[in-house]
């Protein structure tokens, strides 16, 4: 398809150039291959990414249906793809759903031969940590010994440091040392072997395809985890022994947009996500404000400040954010954005090359600028400045050497001074070892888009695929259900008789997936939504439960997990009560499936409206209910989060009063200020320098949160830091606007100690809520004077046409626990304090 009126000669002559290329360089049956598994790939409904990295650049590839990126629409380059002046082997990185990667994967090995395709050996080294674990076992030492050692080093980006360095700098390690010969030992045996290799694996990704036997080319290895064999040269050496590669890569994101077409369908629009418009007006409003929590590569905090800088009106805009957002570039980021909104004036670098870089607001972003830049201004061929490109990005002096006086000289002929011909030339050594492959950019810029469009349009079903993307992530799927709320979408809690294993949409809500509470198993829960759709719907009540589903199949643990999140709650409140009886309905299960297998009716078989019942059902505990905290820490523990409320509710107004904000409000007061919060997550590390900084996760009911501790505040604050603890922070935001840097925290009762209060008034229906008030009052023995106070009681005397309201005499114990406890009396309409 030509996009474009008059441009099929354009299209043409670019393709008649490409394909004697190919020819030449001999590589047509590497085309036609990974052609062949794509189109077999697509036409099973296997969802594959629009391409990626540099073959994205080149149109046969486009027209073969590999990649879906038109390379003159995007203006990408073939020769940074494929290059005659420069022989390098083609390589497709192909992105497939990540569920059915490998169905292509299986096809390949029937279409070609099992003895003609194998996985690729990769050899996995012993760093600092793995080798402190693994000579301690070796040791005889214990588990927790290796353990503690392993998490005493620190790490450095992504990997650990050294023994050497760790014994330098965390004086505990040396602690540890002096302190127990054996771990001395361990240490310095740990510290000979880091390094070596440990064991054989196999590529991420990477398959070779012969065109003979495999074992007449490269000794195979056999893993012993996987039926395909892999070779025994790694990926260097097999593409040097004539193998050829093809990369079969997962991608989470195809995944999630597929099971969002399918939930889409389940409601009947029926959407090609290839087809929407790419000018949608609802998406470009989307990632200027921001709301790209979920979207493919623009999630992170600093993705999202760039994008409220940016204003994105196209998706070229969006390409360029993709390639800028990376170490060095991203110093462009501010300038692209006020140059594109107008707030700072764009700089010429020569008349001849700005045309090529209108969409980047004359900033050098993309390795392809650098190449057109040496085409046009010093009359390179394309594949001519590829090697410039690649010895600039790469550093080879030799090279660089030998291409300088090429540039300048080809300059000149086309009459630009030597000092300017100089100046270009310093510019393109600078941005050629920053710039970014424009085809990788666009490719994942276009799958970011077809996510913001789904989100922008169709956000419930966006919201439950990418829940179901990290269903047994419990601090993603925290995120993305706040993330839901604040939309407006209404996520309802897990239920027995209305979830599935997975999330679902319903009448424009999310259902919580049984399957991703903590301990649940996707498998068992499929075993609850089965029995449920096979055997009359909606279970009565829990006996039903027990009768229509195997819980023995299930397993207790399981079933523990759902009492505590609450998904028994629509056929027995008392959470508490279900909790205690699982052994018994566990039980009751087994027996009753037992006898149904059996086929054998019992003696002592009851008639109940016609149906045999042969077993009598068990007595269930007879318990109250948990108190409303307790409530929260068991479904916290089910599901990673809490669900149905929040510790700092019952906090409320005695916060609201002292000026402490909710999280989410935090912006509207410059990002500075008192916020209370949960402590959910810790997470220690040390800098290049040796000190030690935080990430910490906090929650408020608006929403889960991060901040950011240094050293200083570490020492000071450290003995509140425990996960659990209910703290006021004293916040601000770091001087680029982005990340909550934590100043001071108080436990929530010092910073409340001074917030006074009379009592309580418990606004109750009738005389039946008396008793289970009565129960939870305590009068105060000792303790703060601020959790002390009255209680006064008010009946609504219906009768009467008014109130009555009844003051207990003396003072009682009035502790956040307790006024939660009262709250939660079946009766209590209202608590208010005065």
């Amino acid at each position: 398809t030509i996009p474009r009126a008059g441009a099929v000669e354009e299209y043409e002559k670019r393709l008649e150039f490409e394909l004697e290329t190919i020819e030449r360089m001999g590589f047509p049956g590497y085309f036609l291959i990974v052609a062949d598994f794509i189109k077999w790939a697509k036409g099973k409904n296997i969802p594959v990414g629009p391409g990626r990295g540099s073959g994205a650049g080149s149109l046969v590839a486009y027209a073969l249906t590999i990649t879906d990126l038109d390379p003159l629409r995007y203006n990408l380059l073939f020769e940074r793809f494929l290059n005659p002046e420069r022989i390098s082997m083609p390589d497709f990185d192909i992105d497939f759903c990540q569920d059915r990667r490998e169905e292509v994967i299986r096809y390949v090995q029937e279409k070609y031969g099992r003895d003609r395709v194998a996985q690729i050996i990769t050899f996995g080294g012993l760093l600092s940590k793995v080798a402190v674990r693994d000579v301690a076992r070796v040791l005889g030492l214990p588990y927790s010994v290796g353990d503690r050692l392993s998490k005493l080093i620190p790490i450095e980006g992504v990997k650990p440091v050294s023994i050497a360095r760790a014994r330098k700098e965390e004086p505990r390690i040396e602690e540890e040392a002096q302190r127990e010969e054996t771990i001395a030992a361990a240490l310095e045996i740990a510290e000979k072997v880091e390094g070596l290799l440990r064991n054989a694996s196999t590529h991420a990704a990477g398959l070779v395809i012969g065109d003979r036997p495999l074992t007449e080319l490269a000794p195979l290895y056999r893993d012993p985890r996987s039926d395909m064999p892999a070779t025994q040269y790694s990926m260097k050496w097999a593409e040097s022994a004539g193998l050829v590669k093809f990369d079969f890569l997962g991608l989470k994101t195809l995944t999630a947009i597929q099971n969002a077409v399918e939930l889409l369908k389940l409601r009947g629009i029926a959407l090609d996500i290839s087809a929407i418009d790419p000018e949608d007006k609802k998406t470009f409003d989307l990632y200027g404000r921001a709301d790209t929590v979920g979207v493919f590569q623009v999630e992170s905090a600093g993705m999202r400040s760039a994008l409220e800088q940016m204003q994105p009106t196209r998706i070229e805009d969006i390409v360029a954010l993709v390639a800028l957002y990376r170490p060095g570039p991203m110093e462009n980021i501010p300038k692209f954005c006020n140059v594109k909104n107008g707030r700072e004036a764009r700089e010429s670098i020569h008349p001849l090359i700005d045309p090529l870089l209108d969409e980047t607001q004359g900033i050098i972003v993309y390795q392809e600028q650098v190449m057109q830049i040496a085409q046009v201004m010093a009359n390179y061929s394309l594949g001519g400045a590829d090697m410039l490109r690649h010895a600039m990005g790469k550093k080879i002096q030799e090279a660089m050497d030998a291409e300088k006086p090429k540039f300048l000289n080809g300059a000149g002929e086309n009459g630009i001074a030597a000092k300017k011909a100089e100046e270009v030339w310093n510019l393109l050594d600078k941005f050629a070892n920053y710039g970014f492959n424009k085809s990788h950019a666009a490719a994942y810029a276009l799958v970011s888009y077809q996510t913001a469009w789904l989100k922008a349009n169709h956000p419930v079903e966006f919201m439950a695929a990418v829940m179901n993307l990290d269903l047994h992530l419990t601090d993603k799927l925290n995120v993305f259900v706040q993330e839901a709320r604040r939309m407006g979408i209404p996520v309802a809690h897990p239920c027995v008789n209305l979830s599935e294993a997975r999330f679902t949409v319903r009448d424009g809500r999310i259902l919580y997936a049984l399957g991703a509470l903590k301990n649940a198993g996707t498998e068992a829960m499929h075993l609850i939504a089965a029995a449920r759709e096979t055997s009359g719907g909606a279970f009565a009540d829990l006996f039903d439960f027990a009768r229509r589903v195997d819980l023995k199949a299930v397993g207790k643990r399981p079933m523990e997990t759902l009492a505590c999140a609450g998904a028994f709650d629509a056929l027995e409140r008392n959470r508490r009560k279900v909790f205690e009886s699982i052994d018994a309905l566990v039980d009751y299960s087994a027996a009753f499936h037992d006898e149904k297998r059996s086929n054998q009716v019992s003696l002592f078989a009851q008639t109940d409206g016609g149906r045999d019942e042969a077993l009598p059902p068990p007595r269930l505990a007879d318990r109250e209910d948990w108190l409303p905290g307790e409530r929260l820490h068991e479904e916290h523990a089910a599901a990673g989060f809490y669900l149905s409320g929040h510790p700092l509710d019952d906090y409320a107004d005695a916060l609201a009063r002292r000026d402490i904000l909710p999280h989410r409000a935090l912006a509207d007061r410059g990002g500075k200020g008192r916020i209370a919060g949960a402590l959910a997550t810790i997470r220690r590390r040390k800098s290049a320098r040796g000190a030690w900084f935080a990430f910490i996760g906090f929650s408020d009911p608006s929403g889960a949160y991060e901040v950011m501790a240094f050293s200083d505040v570490l020492a000071a604050e450290g003995d509140k830091l425990t996960p659990g603890a209910n703290l006021v922070l004293h916040v601000d935001t770091d001087e680029e606007g982005g990340r909550l840097m934590l100043r001071s925290a108080q436990r929530i009762e010092d910073a409340l100690s001074d917030s006074r209060f009379s009592g309580l008034r418990v606004h109750i229906d009738g005389p039946e809520a008396m008793p289970a008030i009565k129960a939870r009052l305590r009068v105060p023995e000792t303790g703060r004077k601020t959790d002390r106070g009255a209680v006064r009681l008010v009946f609504d005397a219906a009768e009467c046409d008014r109130e009555v309201e009844l003051a207990l005499p003396g003072e009682w114990s009035l502790g956040m626990e307790t006024r939660g406890a009262i709250k939660a009396v079946d009766g209590v309409s209202r608590v208010e304090e005065f």
